[in-house]
């Protein structure tokens, strides 16, 4: 099998320069005319935005983008005054937010690597992550968690989007055929150990990213294992309706812990 890692490099890479995936498309230049003023806001879950109070005052603060290329939030935080690094798997992701610094005259510092392994970070190192969803591509999360609490200073914040587990319970295909919503897979749920050996050389034919539906108790449950204090939480669903299950119930969760 194909690293995950190394697999959802590129096949971020081949999203981000489709032109097509909403997650891929930077700020304007209005949206970092209006950060430099104190407007701004940004989303970890797909459509509601965060709330400000999670964020405190980020002016001077020392901000890392977790998995969080793409040119959407971390040029917002600079623009707004943060001292921002982004770590990110994908070269295009992170070309996007280097694209945006570039034309708005933003320093953003770029990092390529894997979301679980901030090591070349020294302990205590930022004020506060930023997590959108993104760890659905990593196989295993505990060590994603172990990782912000150990580069978090002292009262440090993390700000972290995922999916609820039950998105990956059901069947997508017979779902988006206008079918039935049923309940079909196991959870937690893993694309490398779960789908048959033919869905699985169909997915990865096409190139699509490797997803993990990761159980409440790791995403949750894994934080406050770290050692994070889970004070703000919220749900949130698809803006549209693609997705029959939107009608039915709230798909992603966000939370703010503090160490």
């Amino acid at each position: 099998m194909t690293d995950v890692v190394e697999y959802n490099r590129r096949a971020w890479n081949a999203q981000s320069l489709s032109g097509t995936n909403e997650w891929c498309m930077p700020v304007d230049a209005a949206a970092i005319k209006a950060a430099r003023t104190g407007k701004w806001s940004v989303v970890l879950t797909p459509s509601l935005p965060v709330p400000q109070d999670w964020f405190g005052d980020i002016k001077g603060k020392r901000v890392l983008g977790l998995a969080s290329g793409g040119g959407q939030q971390v040029p917002l935080f600079a623009a707004a005054g943060a001292i921002v690094t982004c770590i990110d798997a994908s070269d295009e992701q992170l070309a996007k937010d280097g694209e945006v610094a570039t034309r708005e005259g933003l320093d953003i510092t770029l990092e390529r690597g894997d979301m679980a392994d901030l090591s070349r970070f020294e302990d205590a190192s930022f004020d506060l992550i930023f997590h959108p969803v993104s760890n659905s591509f990593a196989k295993d999360i505990a060590p994603v968690w172990a990782e912000c609490h150990r580069v978090l200073k002292p009262g440090g914040r993390l700000l972290a989007g995922f999916m609820n587990p039950i998105v990956y319970a059901i069947d997508w295909e017979q779902m988006e055929a206008g079918g039935p919503i049923e309940i079909r897979h196991p959870l937690p749920w893993s694309d490398v150990d779960h789908l048959p050996e033919d869905q699985l050389d169909k997915l990865l034919a096409s190139g699509a990213p490797l997803e993990f539906g990761h159980s409440l108790e790791a995403q949750i449950g894994g934080q406050i294992a770290a050692g994070f204090s889970i004070q703000g939480f919220y749900e949130d669903r698809w803006s549209d309706d693609r997705y029959a299950i939107n009608r039915f119930m709230p798909t992603a969760i966000a939370t703010l812990a503090v160490k």
